[in-house]
């Protein structure tokens, strides 16, 4: 595979690719687990559990919804990902096409099934029933996009990011952002040591910075997050952005240090699904527009304060001009502040 229309890209994502059926729950509980200190979903067992809605989302996942949000930003975007020889598989096409996402690299796999997962809504919050094929990883000659976007990938896929590292070893000037998925947590940094060193940008949130940082410091668990961003920063990443939900987001680049409050909700929190990813992408593709650290400090929550308006993770990622416009009417306050 290369790139058919032989075109600069300015982004390209690498990850998989899924369709999620959103299933509102109607009658369920939550409780919090003493022991593990996590939130449980509780349902009736054995019974006929009522839904009020079933709807299927196309083409998602963290790598598409970075590639769809940096499409929408007027980014050349293009995606990395694998697919069944399914109507899942057209569909997921045919949704990418539609959102100005080049499918060059769109491998598709003869008997094979496309991904597909099962998110239960209840209330603002969902729990994600995750299957993920594992796909023969190759990875394409892509040219040299100016960034590329790393994020979730089957359990079979550490080899595949060797491949990756190997290709980078000869195209040094492209960046690499990198927002790890559950898969590649679970891997471990020593498994993960050449992504996490060889990455400009690196993502996560509070919870998963401890979560990275628990085999390898005792030190992390109870830490403020402006020490959890150095620990993550001493592991490679040249920059390194941690969300910390209600409190906002932070930024280090080994010398300075901003943080930024949320962004205003515009209404009501419908669906948190892909409001990270909408976060990471934005303030990767607001470096590939050629914005400072600060500036795109600033972009990155306003996307993902629209996306958490929609059920789905792609329908509220924003065009520039929309974003601009939040931007140039956001409160006095909203603006990032270096912090020692």
């Amino acid at each position: 595979m290369e790139n058919k229309n032989n075109e600069q890209l300015d982004f390209v994502a690498i990850g998989d690719i899924v369709i999620d059926n959103f299933i509102k729950l109607k009658e369920a509980e939550v409780f919090k687990d003493e022991e593990s200190g996590r939130e449980k979903l509780c349902m009736n067992f054995a019974d006929k559990i009522p839904y009020e809605i079933s709807e299927e989302v196309s083409a998602v996942g963290n790598s598409p919804n970075a590639a769809v949000s940096a499409s929408r930003l007027g980014l050349k975007s293009a995606l990395i990902t694998n697919i069944g020889d399914d109507e899942n598989g057209q569909k997921c096409l045919d949704s990418l096409k539609k959102d100005g996402v080049a499918t060059d690299f769109v491998e598709t796999h003869d008997g094979e099934k496309t991904n597909y997962h099962y998110v239960l809504r209840y209330n603002s919050d969902r729990t994600i029933l995750v299957k993920h094929a594992e796909f023969d990883y190759k990875f394409p000659d892509i040219g040299s996009p100016k960034w590329i976007y790393l994020s979730s990938l089957a359990e079979n896929s550490l080899p595949y990011h060797q491949q990756i590292l190997d290709y980078l070893k000869t195209h040094s000037e492209i960046k690499m952002s990198f927002q790890p998925g559950t898969f590649q947590m679970n891997l471990g940094y020593e498994k993960m040591k050449g992504i996490y060193q060889r990455a400009d940008l690196f993502f996560c949130n509070k919870e998963e910075a401890r979560r990275i940082l628990k085999p390898l410091r005792d030190d992390a668990q109870n830490t403020e997050i402006k020490d959890l961003l150095k620990m993550i920063s001493e592991l490679g990443p040249k920059m390194v952005v941690i969300t910390d939900g209600p409190n906002g987001a932070y930024v280090y680049n080994g010398n300075d240090m901003w943080h930024i409050p949320m962004y205003p909700d515009q209404g009501e929190i419908v669906d948190r699904t892909g409001a990270g990813d909408a976060f990471s992408s934005t303030f990767t593709a607001a470096l590939a527009i050629g914005k400072t650290p600060a500036e795109a400090l600033s972009w990155a929550p306003i996307n993902s304060m629209s996306v958490v308006q929609y059920v789905g993770a792609q329908k509220g990622l924003l065009s520039r001009e929309k974003l601009e416009e939040f931007l140039n009417k956001a409160p006095s306050n909203y603006k990032p502040e270096k912090i020692n």
